[in-house]
């Protein structure tokens, strides 16, 4: 299964309705923070400023399942909600979020599967506006080897189960994201020269599926 395949249908509880469930944060992380310290306070002010900064990216991506399976891709980013993963050759897959609704593609089949962008954990990402602070619950805030990790869940419901985000201090910019699974499985991908661009070409962020597919959901 791809990156959001495998990750969002076990991410998300209203959208993939009736899908998995996630279970709460781990029991490392099992209360969310009263008071962050000084230190954590200036490293998420750092995170949320860099999330708040860029309005297009692109750059490769490295995606590694539950399972330990390796995918390697291309990505782009627009806020608000837009986003493409082209995933190289075997994986057949493909993800573009429109800003309304988030497709994976299977471009060898043409079929794909479609789920609200609001009720993923990707509005996190590429929301115009997101202050973590106020929508998200945080259970841990890290800082080591100039690198800042935050895990954190969204706050009111809409997107069950946790993720954690890492940025780079050095680099000014998002290395990864992780997505645990109410089984524990994690699902990672990390993100390499990333840039920040003037313009993406809108056409990347429109996909087409069997109409018949999509009515069936």
């Amino acid at each position: 299964m791809t990156f959001l395949k495998a990750a969002l249908k076990a991410m998300t509880c209203a959208v993939f309705a009736g899908l998995l469930l996630w279970a709460a944060p781990a029991a490392e992380a099992a209360k969310p923070l009263k008071q962050l310290t000084a230190e954590q306070s200036q490293a998420l002010d750092e995170i949320t400023g860099y999330l708040a900064s860029f309005k297009n990216l692109k750059g490769e991506f490295t995606q590694v399942s539950p399972k330990g399976n390796v995918s390697r891709g291309l990505f782009f980013l627009s806020k608000p909600g837009k986003m493409r993963f082209e995933y190289a050759p075997p994986n057949p897959f493909l993800i573009v979020s429109d800003g309304t609704w988030v497709t994976i593609k299977n471009t060898k089949k043409e079929k794909g599967d479609q789920y609200p962008l609001s009720q993923t954990p990707l509005r996190l990402v590429l929301g115009d506006n997101i202050n973590i602070r106020k929508e998200t619950n945080i259970y841990g805030i890290d800082t080591n080897d100039g690198l800042i990790s935050v895990t954190l869940e969204d706050r009111k419901g809409n997107v069950p189960g946790y993720m954690i985000l890492v940025y780079d201090r050095e680099r000014q910019s998002l290395q990864q994201w992780v997505v645990v699974d109410g089984k524990g499985g994690k699902t990672t991908v990390t993100l390499e020269n990333v840039e920040q661009v003037a313009k993406v070409d809108p056409k990347l962020y429109v996909v087409k599926i069997k109409r018949k597919e999509r009515e069936a959901k």
